[in-house]
């Protein structure tokens, strides 16, 4: 997180969630942070952010891309996020990385009568497991925009903080 030109707050808010995943964090009852939406233009610093997070918490990364997950049988890009969350869940406690959100959400207004409803479908998963997951697993979703995420991602509850990334200044960089 050093090596990181400004972006003070979110770096202050992590350092003082990194021993939430600690036993002592579990004896005392808190729970483990859910999440962060990191929102800026491009190549501010985003997906180095997410990097640093696993780095500086001492946890493995794992990257889900979201373009991936979609495959070409009926019912395997469901089963595909199930199997991403699985993993995620097997290795915890993790970051889980998900880059270019707002890419994921693309075709979600459109998708009962472009694909049948799978990207309804995978995406409803994915805020479901957000929602009501209960394994160490802290998700770090990077995005360019809000302007074509659903309200349902920033509902209360499935991500801790949403981050503004701007540009560093010249005595950031």
């Amino acid at each position: 997180l050093q090596d990181i030109g400004g972006l003070e707050s979110l770096k202050e808010w992590l350092k003082k969630r990194q021993i939430a995943f600690s036993d002592q964090a579990k004896a005392f009852g808190l729970p483990s942070p859910r999440g962060v939406l990191l929102v800026g233009v491009q190549g501010c610093g985003k997906s180095l952010s997410a990097k640093a997070v696993a780095n500086c918490w001492n946890l493995p990364l794992l990257r889900m891309d979201v373009g991936k997950l979609f495959g070409g049988l009926v019912g395997s890009s469901e089963g595909n996020m199930r199997q991403a969350i699985r993993i995620a869940e097997s290795v915890a406690p993790a970051v889980l990385w998900v880059d270019e959100i707002e890419k994921a959400f693309a075709g979600l207004q459109s998708s009962g009568s472009s694909d049948g409803g799978t990207t309804s479908r995978v995406i409803g998963t994915f805020l479901t497991w957000l929602q009501e997951k209960t394994s160490p697993v802290f998700v770090v979703a990077t995005a360019n925009g809000v302007t074509s995420l659903p309200p349902e991602l920033l509902r209360k509850g499935r991500l801790d903080e949403i981050f503004f990334v701007d540009l560093p200044t010249d005595l950031e960089r």
